[in-house]
């Protein structure tokens, strides 16, 4: 009896450690896109992955290990390799190639003190844009519900990630978000589970809300007139956060959308449940018992 029991208990952690394909987000491998990879270690553990020095999401599938990149929008064409650890000094390079997108430009105006910002703002920046990169870094292991994510707000997606900004006839950053055209006041809603991990009225994306999803997945929403959430709280996808408003560098009403994989902002649009379907959950990391 005692043999039985081990056997079954073998056999059900081998079930429960099998996981089914997972629904990943598009696979794009341009300046701003994700880079999906299977990687050879096939233990129980997963193995460590890193891109450009920062951890990289690391996902069970099909009794494989995949590894999840986001691709800064700053990286040059030609050649790429995230490494995995595997106990030498380097680690093992898994290469890539990353190809052209076309951005477009865009020309917008806004308030001459949103472009020729005062020593007082130019402060004021710096220190929220320091927030918000230590919330990017954020990297808990728990794997995040889904990575087919829930459009925020109905309305119109705007195309204008990467484009190149020009703010009153001055060429700014290329812009890192999605924007989704939407009445003030229109309840903006979590694209997934997730912690709140940063809230604040900053000068230049307004009022903002920053979700940890799990395992450097990170969402951002900005703009917004007003805030319902507090950093601490658990959200469940589809969870009402806030308002659509236009506060901070804003031409109209609208939320500015950002997701972030591995500290750098990719394209929303990639993560975006399709019609009529729902991502599958993301098994958690336990270890077969």
């Amino acid at each position: 009896m005692r043999m039985l029991s081990f056997l079954v208990t073998a056999v059900s952690a081998q079930v429960a450690f099998a996981q089914p394909p997972l629904d990943l987000p598009k696979a794009s491998i341009v300046p701003g896109g994700v880079f999906i990879t299977r990687l050879a270690d096939e233990g129980n553990e997963p193995p460590e992955v890193t891109f450009d020095g920062k951890r990289v999401m690391v996902l069970r599938s099909d009794d494989r290990w995949l590894a999840v990149v986001g691709i800064p929008l700053s990286t040059k064409l030609g050649p790429a390799s995230v490494l995995v650890k595997d106990g030498s000094a380097t680690g093992v390079p898994v290469s890539f190639n990353v190809v052209d997108k076309q951005y477009p430009t865009q020309s917008l105006k806004v308030a001459p003190g949103k472009v020729d910002l005062s020593p007082e703002d130019e402060k004021r920046t710096a220190d929220e844009s320091a927030r918000i990169r230590a919330a990017l870094a954020t990297y808990s292991p728990t794997a995040p519900s889904t990575l087919r994510l829930l459009q925020p707000v109905p309305g119109v997606r705007s195309s204008s990630y990467g484009s190149r900004r020009i703010f009153n006839n001055e060429p700014r950053n290329p812009h890192t978000a999605m924007d989704i055209a939407s009445p003030t006041g229109t309840p903006v809603k979590a694209a997934a589970d997730g912690k709140v991990i940063e809230t604040g009225d900053f000068f230049l994306p307004g009022n903002t809300v920053i979700v940890d999803h799990g395992e450097g997945l990170v969402t951002m929403y900005c703009h917004l007139s007003k805030i319902d959430v507090k950093v601490g709280d658990e959200l469940k996808r589809g969870e009402v956060l806030g308002k659509v408003g236009a506060t901070g560098r804003v031409t109209g009403p609208h939320l500015h959308w950002a997701v972030a994989l591995n500290q750098t902002f990719v394209d929303p649009a990639l993560f975006l449940a399709m019609p009529a379907r729902h991502g599958k959950p993301i098994p958690r990391r336990n270890k077969p018992t």
